[in-house]
């Protein structure tokens, strides 16, 4: 059984910066998604199994950056120059069948419990 344990969501203003972390129980391709209240859960970015290639949303380019240690089974996604549109609930996942990075939410067959992300106007 993959576990998923995150952390780093937060209460930020517009144009700040947080780090989110996911501590997997093994080597997994992760991807990170989010959540907005009445909204559908939206792909930001993934990373590979070893950490070779990585995937982002087109409004999370230049702002946000996936990356592992694999040599603590760990995701980040640091986000800086946060927009009160990035509001929402974000979950990590990993695709335990997957070794590249995908964007498509049917690879992904393990969630995290998701944390708060909330950025002020």
């Amino acid at each position: 059984q993959v576990q998923l344990v995150e952390s780093g969501g937060g209460l930020v203003q517009a144009g700040g910066s947080l780090r989110l972390s996911c501590a997997a129980s093994g080597k997994y391709a992760m991807g990170w998604f989010r959540q907005a209240p009445g909204k559908e859960r939206e792909f930001v970015a993934a990373i590979s199994r070893i950490g070779g290639s990585t995937d982002y949303v087109d409004s999370a380019k230049g702002r946000f950056t996936i990356s592992r240690d694999n040599a603590k089974n760990t995701v980040y996604l640091q986000m800086n120059s946060l927009k009160p549109e990035d509001t929402a609930v974000y979950f990590c996942a990993a695709a335990s069948k997957a070794y590249s990075a995908t964007n498509y939410v049917g690879d992904y067959d393990y969630w995290g419990q998701g944390t708060q992300v909330t950025v002020s106007s």
